[in-house]
């Protein structure tokens, strides 16, 4: 797939780090499964991982943690 946001690079399936803020809490998801633009880093999550995603986020804000760093568990 051409990337979306560079519309040069084309993306290829990788794992990445995910980092999201909310409020007090930042949350860091290493080894993301995600399709990773070659151009610009860029990564793109499917549906259901995604999902996943939002979940531990939600998660660590209602655990009211402020830092947090997790292994993504496929």
């Amino acid at each position: 797939m051409q990337c979306t946001l560079c519309k040069v690079g084309e993306t290829n399936h990788g794992l990445t780090t995910v980092v999201l803020h909310r409020g007090d809490t930042s949350l860091i998801i290493k080894q993301v499964p995600a399709d990773i633009c070659t151009n610009c880093g860029e990564y793109y999550l499917s549906e259901s991982i995604a999902s996943r995603v939002l979940h531990l986020s939600e998660e660590a804000v209602a655990k009211g943690t402020e830092v947090e760093i997790l292994r993504f568990a496929a």
